[in-house]
């Protein structure tokens, strides 16, 4: 099953993640380090991915991640996400990360990445999605 992107970030729904770039967050330029990002992006992908398998799940790619503006001290980071496709055991979802600035309403689109789970059990293996009961195309439901 394959669901297209929503167009608009208003279309995304609430973030799943909302955080504060902190100092201890930087690179030896003073800006936000790109590894912190993935992994805030991972996290909310990961819970995203939990939720829709109904348990553990384990990253196995990122796709298509490219860096558009830089993220600095004290920027408001929102990650969105939505489930693009489920298969018999994995799940694919688009994340978008985007920043405001501490003094701003303007937001602006940082980075985007594919990432890909595989539902997994309790020894660690591929394990069946199931059926999606909840009716959950995006994050939000």
């Amino acid at each position: 099953m394959s669901i297209d992107p929503p167009a608009a970030l208003s279309d995304w729904g609430p973030p799943v993640i909302r955080t504060i770039a902190m100092p201890a967050d930087t690179n030896p330029a003073g800006d936000i380090f790109g590894g912190w990002l993935m992994a805030q992006m991972d996290l909310a992908a990961g819970n995203v991915a939990a939720r829709r398998a109904r348990g553990r799940c384990a990253t196995i790619a990122v796709e298509g991640m490219t860096f558009l503006q830089p993220v600095v001290v004290g920027d408001e980071v929102s990650l969105y996400a939505h489930i693009v496709s489920v298969g018999r055991s994995s799940i694919r979802i688009q994340i978008e990360a985007w920043r405001r600035a501490r003094e701003s309403e303007e937001t602006i689109k940082v980075t985007q990445a594919l990432f890909t789970f595989v539902a997994i059990d309790e020894n660690r293996r591929p394990r069946p999605v199931p059926p999606d009961t909840l009716g959950s195309a995006s994050s939000d439901s």
